[in-house]
């Protein structure tokens, strides 16, 4: 593994991999966002051909995550309403008769 220059530890390159078509690949690697967070995959560089191409990694689990927060942060919202004001009928007696 080697870190790229002037990049301090928040990128780094892996050993270049070379297929069986001729195609190389290098993974790229980021440090996390704080100094115990392990690193995580960025994407790979593919050289074929005389051309480069980026492609970049999905992490699934970072968009489930953002999917459920956003569901609690609804789910708050949508409580927080109810017991405002809740949608039933008002059958509190105002006055005597």
């Amino acid at each position: 593994m080697k870190r790229l220059p002037g990049e301090g530890d928040s990128v780094v390159f892996g050993e270049p991999y070379e297929t069986a078509d001729g195609t190389t690949v290098i993974a790229v690697t980021g440090s996390g966002a704080f100094p115990w967070s392990r690193p995580r995959p960025l994407g790979v560089f593919v050289l074929h051909g005389g051309e480069v191409r980026w492609e970049s990694t999905v992490d699934a689990g970072r968009i489930a995550l953002i999917g459920v927060l956003t569901g609690f942060v609804a789910a708050a919202f949508a409580t927080a309403a109810v017991f405002k004001r809740p949608p039933w009928p008002d059958l509190h007696i105002s006055h005597r008769l």
